[in-house]
């Protein structure tokens, strides 16, 4: 297995915003949770601020998929909802058949480049919705690494996109990273819909896609794909 770095999520909270969000964080209903690294950077900047948990308030806990709520739950924090389906999209539907959204104070956490899908969902639903983006995702440059030459000389059997972010950052960098002549051409999987998307809008083939859109899930779909 060669791991390829190709992107790197650092934390990153405006002042002004955190400090407005923070100061009224006992206000909101709900508080939704995007990905892991969400739960992670928000909670971060959380304890830095409080010392008990219990300054969170009554808030209920939504998450989009079982990474994200695995972070939550490592913090003996439960969640309230979580879609079948892990996506945008489904979480926003779970949310509305839990309860009525009309109203509700409703804080987002996400990352610099999220989609709106959310945040435009939630408003459609008559919500007060406030977003606090925690983290920034910032591509980095692979071709010169020991792994990038060991990728150009050999290829591989497949490669896994487990975000749109690191499918951007590969085409970008295509020109450091293509296999030589001779070299195995890689099936391209994706973790899940959203990263499909990005790599059919790049114009990337999709060869395969985990049913469950979790590392553990690409995985199975490898051993699937490939037979092992």
């Amino acid at each position: 297995m060669i791991e390829l770095p190709l992107i790197e999520i650092v934390s990153e909270v405006d002042a002004a915003v955190g400090d407005e969000v923070f100061g009224e964080i006992a206000s909101y209903q709900w508080l939704v949770f995007t990905s892991p690294n969400g739960v992670r950077f928000f909670f971060a900047e959380f304890f830095r601020r409080f010392r008990d948990i219990r300054a969170l308030g009554g808030a209920r806990l939504a998450v989009v998929g079982p990474g994200t709520a695995a972070e939550l739950n490592a913090l003996h924090l439960d969640v309230d909802v979580m879609p079948k389906e892990h996506v945008g999209e489904a979480l926003v539907q779970a949310l509305a058949a839990f309860e009525s959204l009309e109203n509700l104070k409703v804080l987002v956490v996400t990352g610099d480049r999220n989609r709106d899908v959310v945040i435009q969902g939630l408003a459609d639903q008559q919500a007060i919705v406030d977003q606090l983006p925690v983290y920034a995702t910032e591509s980095v440059a692979a071709g010169a690494s020991d792994a990038a030459a060991d990728f150009r000389q050999h290829g591989a059997d497949a490669i896994l996109f487990a975000s749109g972010s690191a499918v951007e950052s590969f085409v970008q960098q295509a020109s450091t990273l293509a296999p030589r002549p001779g070299a195995t051409r890689p099936l391209a999987g994706s973790i899940g819909p959203v990263t499909t998307e990005v790599m059919k809008r790049v114009g990337m083939p999709v060869d395969f896609q985990a049913t469950e859109a979790t590392l553990e899930g690409l995985v199975a779909a490898v051993v699937k794909k490939f037979g092992a």
